[in-house]
């Protein structure tokens, strides 16, 4: 992998994410593609980008059934993308059943498998009064990420401000992918949760996603190589 930092492709249709990679000189590196862009374009813009040796996390979140979600993962695996992600409130079953789908739908495949754990839009109030969870928030988020690491995933979805714990509960070698990463003075925008990169790196974070602080910046490309640069320098 060119490098630990995804960048958010977060437009409603391929000719814009295209365009924008384009304009920017951005062929080759890590992006997330989520659901807006996947839901409309399908399986075929994970070959265009592969195309272009784009390291790809398939930001779709699932969360159903066991079976449901094993027979999905089935599907997503021959798409051979680097990772791919639950949502860890679907339980150990349906975390296990997702690893085994991965796992039986290519035999070969290295897809990283990892949960989300409580979204980063979400804070203390919203995660007790409106989903209903008692307890402190990082507590449940190590909580779930204990659950996921115990039935097969990789590591988890987590902002950095969990990082740490993570780690120290479950192990350097578990994975913690960020995002809410503001660069500069960037806004906030719907996250809440949210840090700089410099303190991710700090945290122990593995991987970065990064949208609109670059999808944004007047200059794309020189605001990218400035976050490798300075995360690198770790």
């Amino acid at each position: 992998m060119t490098s630990s930092i995804y960048i958010a492709l977060d437009f409603p249709k391929w000719s814009d994410a295209k365009r924008f990679l384009k304009d920017n000189q951005l062929q080759g590196v890590p992006v997330k593609v989520g659901m807006e862009l996947f839901y409309r374009e399908g399986p075929s813009i994970i070959e265009k980008l592969k195309e272009d040796r784009h390291p790809i996390f398939l930001d779709l979140k699932l969360h159903d059934i066991p079976t449901t979600v094993k027979r999905t993962m089935q599907n997503i695996a021959s798409l051979e993308v680097d990772v791919v992600n639950v949502h860890a409130l679907g339980g150990g079953k349906m975390i296990e059943y997702a690893k085994d789908g991965l796992l039986s739908g290519n035999m070969g495949n290295k897809t990283k498998l990892i949960a989300v754990t409580i979204l980063t839009s979400m804070d203390q109030e919203v995660m007790n009064h409106e989903l209903n969870l008692s307890g402190n928030l990082q507590e449940n988020v190590v909580h779930f990420a204990n659950l996921s690491k115990n039935h097969g995933a990789d590591g988890v979805v987590c902002s950095v401000l969990e990082s740490k714990a993570i780690k120290k509960e479950c192990g350097e070698g578990f994975l913690t992918v960020t995002p809410g990463i503001r660069l500069g003075h960037t806004s906030q925008h719907d996250q809440k949760r949210i840090a700089t990169l410099s303190y991710a790196r700090s945290q122990g974070a593995d991987y970065l996603v990064i949208g609109r602080s670059i999808t944004q910046a007047e200059n794309p490309y020189k605001m990218y190589q400035k976050a490798v640069k300075e995360w690198e320098a770790k």
